[in-house]
This record gives structure tokens, sequence and C-alpha cells, in this order.
């Protein structure tokens, strides 16, 4: 069978298996060892079988696990509570408020747990309640809350980032960098627009009890945990004392002792956060290794060339490149998960962006944005999902109360994709 012929089935089986609701890294990996037999007969399977060896073995994949365990025992500690409780307190008496302490109690988990999954749960679990104590509307609230998850993969260290920095060749200690300010600055206008909605409408969110300023200073004492996380992991990455590999050693060994000596963690939760993980990665390293496979096969179809020769007879500029990749990935992003659409795109689109002379570190960041508004977008947005079965409200209700900081999530990536250096400048000043 031709190559190009089995490709484009590949792709078609794939999706009508997810249809049918097949896991992705099943549903992915049949569809690549049938096609790319017929494409290239029994050989195929030989390489499907070096290409797992090598995957699984190779060093430049060592901190994905590693940064998914130190999450996952993140989650099983009350820190996200402590958060919410500090930043509501820093911006009671504020109309909307509470939301953006949840916003910010994102921002501040989002630093070592770096998905936008986890973030949502440990702040929405503990803000929710308190939302409806204060009569907040409930569409807003969650959809502030759904919204504030895009923080998880843009503030370091991140999943997606990792795996975007193996497909495309890239640093990963100078993606996590690169991601800071927009993430910073991101969380500061996410966190305006609730108390701007409900400054028009104080219906929408009342204001809630004032805390004294004594109260205040002293919660501050609960966010060291998530500080020193941060400075055992960003800190070494940026002053280059360890690779992004060590960091994520590091960064383990540190919120192990968090968590046994000052929240008390036993061996039950130790084990159920060893067990998520284990489950997570393993689905993760499947669909790297189908999804590897699959890239193979269009690169021997031509794919890659034929891009290039489509962008070089359309005389089109890196940037209009650039905007078109983006907007595909928003499609997308509202079929697949990140982490598919991350290693079926990037080995094509890398070297494509990369002879255009775009700055492969600077579109890390974008494709994380894009890739996290898709998952908050109709008809597949996981995030969505995901809050709509934890918090039983409805799709339509989420995306109408989701809808302006959507309008603020949108105005950023336009700020980041006109402006490069709110990424890059911070990457310069890194030692080594």
């Amino acid at each position: 069978m031709d190559p190009g012929l089995a490709a484009g089935l590949c792709v078609l089986s794939m999706l009508v298996l997810l249809l049918m609701g097949v896991p992705v890294a099943f549903s992915l990996g049949f569809s690549t060892v049938v096609f790319g037999t017929l494409a290239f007969g029994p050989s195929a399977l030989q390489k499907m079988a070096m290409g797992t060896f090598s995957q699984f073995y190779s060093y430049s994949w060592t901190p994905l696990p590693l940064y998914v365990l130190l999450a996952c025992i993140m989650t099983e500690t009350p820190i996200g509570e402590q958060l919410f409780r500090v930043a509501r307190n820093w911006v009671a008496g504020v109309p909307g408020a509470l939301i953006s302490a949840s916003i910010i109690g994102e921002a501040l988990v989002a630093g070592p747990v770096g998905v936008s999954g986890a973030a949502i749960v440990s702040l929405g679990k503990v803000a929710e309640p308190e939302l409806t104590r204060y009569g907040y509307d409930r569409n807003l609230a969650l959809g502030g809350l759904t919204v504030g998850g895009v923080l998880g993969p843009l503030i370091p260290p991140s999943t997606p980032m990792v795996i975007y920095g193996v497909m495309a060749n890239v640093s990963v200690g100078h993606l996590f960098i690169a991601g800071m300010v927009p993430g910073i600055l991101l969380a500061v206008m996410l966190t305006v627009v609730p108390i701007l909605v409900c400054w028009r409408n104080p219906k929408l969110g009342p204001p809630a009890t004032r805390v004294p300023w004594r109260e205040r200073i002293s919660s501050l004492k609960y966010i060291w945990h998530v500080i020193l996380v941060m400075v055992a992991i960003i800190g070494t990455i940026f002053f280059g004392i360890a690779t992004p590999t060590e960091a994520a050693g590091i960064g383990c060994v540190v919120v192990i002792i968090i968590a046994v000596t000052v929240f008390r963690l036993r061996w039950k939760a130790l084990r159920r956060a060893l067990v998520e993980s284990a489950v997570i990665n393993t689905m993760m390293l499947l669909i790297i290794v189908a999804a590897s496979f699959f890239s193979y096969l269009l690169a021997s179809a031509g794919v890659g060339d034929s891009l290039l020769d489509l962008v070089e007879s359309l005389n089109l500029s890196p940037l209009m490149v650039v905007v078109a990749i983006c907007v595909l990935y928003l499609i997308l992003g509202c079929l697949l998960d990140s982490i598919t659409i991350t290693i079926l795109t990037i080995p094509l689109f890398a070297p494509l962006l990369t002879s255009l002379g775009v700055d492969l570190v600077w579109f890390g960041v974008l494709y994380v944005i894009t890739l996290e508004i898709g998952l908050i977008t109709p008809p597949m947005g996981v995030n969505l999902f995901f809050m709509r079965n934890t918090f039983n409200i409805k799709t339509a209700d989420l995306l109408k109360g989701s809808l302006p900081f959507l309008v603020a999530l949108f105005i950023f990536l336009l700020l980041v994709l006109f402006i490069p250096q709110l990424s890059l400048w911070l990457p310069k000043l890194m030692a080594g």
C-alpha cells in the first residue's frame, strides 16, 4: 500500500475508534500497527519494536514521569486549600474577589503541579463551597475556575512542555523559563476579569467578609511550601545548577519531605499517588510510542516535504504560517488531548518552522496556550467535561460563564503572538 494512502487511512481509523470510545493510546496504536504493516510489510513491526525500545530507554523522557509523580503527590496534600485561603484573605472585600482568589490559587498550584486538570481539582473542590456560601453566580465562578486551569501547563514545570521540548529538540529548561512571564501576565489578566464583571453587576459576586491585616500577613506562612518547590525546580534550572531532569528529581524529593513532615502524609496516600502516577505515565508512554511510529509513517509519505513546498508556493510569511498552525491547534484541541496532538504534529511542524527561522521556544509557549484553549472549547473540550462531571453543571452554562475569561485569553494569545519578547527575554538571562 502507498505510504500516503496508509497515513490517510490511519488517521481515519484513529478518529473512528476515538468516536467509538476507544482510549487514545489503543486507537492510535492499533491504527499505526495495521496500516504501517500494510505500507511497509513485516519490517514495520520491527521498526515498531525498535522504536518502543528507544523511546522507553531515552534519557530525554526522564523528566516526564518525575513531574507526573510530583503532581500526584501534591494532590494528596492540602496545599491547594491553604493557597486558596491565603489568596482569599488578601482580596476579601472586593466584588468578584473570591473568583480571583481561586485563579491566584490555581496559578500558585500550577507551578509545582504543571497540568490543568490537577490545578482545577486542587482548587475547585475547595473554592466551590466558599463561592456558593457567598452567593456567587455559579456559572461565572466555575467558568473562571475552568479557564484558570490554563495556567497549569504554562507556569513551569509543565508536562506538555517536556513532551514538546523532546519532540521539537528544544531545551526543556528554556521552555520552562519562557513560560514564567506569560504565565504571570495571564494570571493577572484572569484575576482582573471577575472583579470588572462583578463591579458592573455586584449580584454576580458579592464581596467576601474583610480580613484583618494581622490575619492576612500571618496566612503567608502557608505559601512557603510552594515557594520552596519552585525554587528547587525553577531556581536550579535558571541558575544552571541542575538540568530539568535533575531538577525534577530534586523537586520530587522536596515534595515528599514536605508531604511527610508537614502534612503527615502516610503510606496509604503515598501509595495512592505512586499508583496514579504509574497509570498516567504508562498511558502517556503508550501514546508516545504509537504516535512516534505514526510520525514515521507521515515522514515516509513525504508529508513534511509537501508542507514546505506548499508554504513556498503560497509565499507565506513565517508569521502567517505560525497563525495558521495556531488555528489548526485550536481546532485539534477540541477533538484530541494535548499529548496526542503534540506527538502527532510537532515532528512535522518543527522542521518547517525551523526552516522559516521561527524561534521554537517562543512557538512552544504559543503551542501550550492554543492547546489549552482547545481543552475548554466544545465539542470535545476535555476540561469542560471534567468540570461538568465534577460539579454537575451543564456545558452550556459553563461556556456562558467562561466567555469573559475566554475573551481575556484570546487577547493574551495575541499579545504573546505579536510580542515574542514576553517569552524570550527571560531565557536569555539564564546561566549557562
